[in-house]
């Protein structure tokens, strides 16, 4: 069976050997945020909607969790904001109930939890990653480029509500951005929303691969020291690399060398690469962050986009 609307597995960097269900076209977001790894917000939007037909997805859930694989995690992520999709509380639901072996993991902006009937959603879910990059309005309107509608308060205030009533693990994650939510001033900001907020677990994250902006840079190890300090909670997690692909069942060493080839006979995007290979393309950049690692490709910013270049 050929899934349009499952990726994977994919080694990720926070969830393991991760399944991931992809409910929303690419970029449909409420935020364009200058780090994005998908690229520019196409669809900018708080409208929910059923982008995807429910049963589909639920059908080849089904069929891939048939066979019982090991995963780590089942995760609601992928092209955009997956709480836009109106059917993830009752795909969720299906998941906890005729598959209960399995965790499930949501990755989100957190923008929409000031709606209770979101909260209420997703309460199925075992883990919900949300973001929060800045508490001031003027640095979040900076980074995440949301909606007109949204606020960094509102984040704030849904994200207070969500940890009130969710049974569930919450690992709130921090993009730094060096010059804009790294200063002492957003620090003691952040500070006072995690301490508010109570999440199980902060996560502090950086560059991974190239975003919209061409300027954004990696804070040096020290750095990350002295914010993890600033905020003042306990066993900060600074997100690291990939596993090694050895210790990756999922990894196919065919689809690998595929991407090496193609890429040799001619620079590509990711979006040339999920199109040649029939690949999601969130499942092409789990390959290519491991070739760039490895030192196996590079990496040249056109008018275009990213393409990678063998070296």
């Amino acid at each position: 069976m050929v899934y349009q609307y499952l990726f994977g597995p994919v080694p990720s960097r926070r969830l393991g050997v991760s399944l991931g269900i992809d409910l929303v076209p690419l970029k449909t977001c409420s935020y364009n945020c200058i780090y994005c790894e998908c690229g520019k917000t196409t669809d900018l939007t708080t409208e929910r909607a059923e982008y995807y037909p429910t049963d589909a997805v639920i059908r080849e859930i089904d069929d891939y969790l048939s066979t019982r694989p090991h995963l780590d995690f089942i995760t609601f992520s992928g092209s955009g904001e997956p709480t836009l999709h109106s059917g993830i509380g009752r795909i969720a639901r299906h998941i906890r109930e005729t598959f209960p072996e399995y965790r499930m993991a949501l990755l989100t902006n957190g923008s929409l939890f000031t709606d209770p009937g979101m909260r209420a959603e997703v309460a199925d879910i075992h883990v919900i990653v949300p973001s929060l990059d800045a508490v001031s309005e003027s640095v979040f309107q900076k980074i995440d480029r949301p909606c007109h509608s949204i606020t960094a308060a509102g984040v704030r205030a849904g994200l207070v509500a969500l940890r009130k009533e969710f049974k569930g693990g919450m690992w709130l994650e921090i993009f730094i951005i060096p010059g804009l939510n790294d200063t002492d001033e957003e620090l003691l900001f952040l500070r006072d929303a995690i301490a508010e907020i109570r999440p199980d677990r902060v996560q502090l994250n950086t560059l991974d691969r190239p975003g919209i902006v061409d300027w954004i840079t990696v804070p040096a190890a020290e750095e990350l020291e002295r914010i993890a300090g600033a905020l003042g909670f306990p066993g900060i997690e600074v997100v690291g690399g990939l596993a090694s692909r050895s210790d990756i069942a999922s990894f196919s060493q065919d689809v690998r060398e595929s991407i090496l080839g193609t890429i040799r006979r001619r620079p590509c995007t990711i979006d040339d690469l999920s199109r040649i290979l029939g690949l999601h393309p969130n499942e092409v950049r789990k390959y290519i962050d491991t070739l760039v690692a490895d030192g196996q490709i590079g990496e040249k910013r056109e008018e275009r986009g990213i393409f990678y270049v063998s070296l």
